[in-house]
């Protein structure tokens, strides 16, 4: 078993307020939970206007399908039109006859 997790920070479009940037966030976190497989939640920036980090975790038999879906979700944010990544961390756990 593996266990992906990636962090994800990113530059926020059109928030004037944190109410405004509550809603964006939200709107991202219900969007990505529908799409793909993957626990989600805003773990960073968290009273920054224009900022946030996203935290999402994945498990699978093989680091290749965490990875396949990473790029996918990677691909939505671009395309969602909503953010700009900065900066993007993965780490890989490995569980039971998948220990290196």
């Amino acid at each position: 078993m593996v266990v992906g997790v990636i962090r994800i920070d990113l530059r926020l479009f059109d928030t004037h307020s944190l109410k405004d940037k509550r809603s964006q966030v939200s709107r991202l976190l219900n969007r990505l939970r529908n799409r793909f497989p993957v626990s989600v939640a805003e773990v960073g920036c968290l009273d920054l206007l224009q900022r946030t980090i996203l935290g999402a975790s994945m498990t699978a038999g093989t680091e290749t399908i965490i990875q396949s879906v990473f790029t996918k979700l990677e691909d939505e944010l671009y395309s969602s039109g909503m953010v700009e990544i900065i900066n993007l961390d993965i780490e890989y756990l490995y569980y039971g006859d998948d220990i290196r």
